[in-house]
C-alpha cells in the first residue's frame, strides 16, 4: 500500500511540474504581434500587454480591439503548412470514393434518367 501511495504522490508532483512548464512556455510565447486564442474561443492578434494590470489588448478584426485578462489567453496559434488540394477525388482501391469525398456523377443524374434506367 505504501508503494502505491508513493507512486501516486510521484505522479502528482510530475503532473504539476509539467503544467507549470507548459504555463511558462505559453507566457514566453505571448508577445505583441502573436496570434492567440482565448479560453472563450476568440481568435485575435495581441497589440499590447499591460503587465501591471494583467490586461491584453487583442485585435479580433480590423478596428475591433478587446481588452481581456492575460490569463484568458489559452494558446498561441502557430501557422500551419498549407495543404495542396488535388483536382482528382480520392478513390480507394475497390473503386469506391474515400469517406467524405463528394462524387459529382450522382449530382448529374436527374430523377427522369434514374427512372428510365430501372
Amino acid at each position: 500500500m505504501l508503494a502505491v501511495l508513493a507512486v501516486l504522490i510521484f505522479f502528482m508532483f510530475r503532473n504539476s511540474r509539467k503544467r507549470q512548464a507548459d504555463a511558462r512556455n505559453l507566457q514566453a510565447k505571448v508577445q505583441p504581434g502573436a496570434k492567440v486564442m482565448t479560453n472563450f474561443g476568440v481568435f485575435g492578434t495581441i497589440l499590447s500587454i499591460d503587465e501591471e494590470e494583467n490586461q491584453v489588448l487583442l485585435e479580433t478584426s480590423p478596428g475591433t480591439v478587446l481588452t481581456v485578462h492575460r490569463q484568458t489567453v489559452a494558446r498561441v496559434v502557430e501557422p500551419e503548412a498549407a495543404v495542396v488540394a488535388d483536382d482528382e477525388p480520392a478513390v480507394l482501391e475497390d473503386g469506391e470514393p474515400a469517406f467524405g469525398e463528394r462524387v459529382d456523377d450522382a449530382a448529374d443524374e436527374t430523377p427522369d434518367t434514374k427512372k428510365s434506367e430501372d
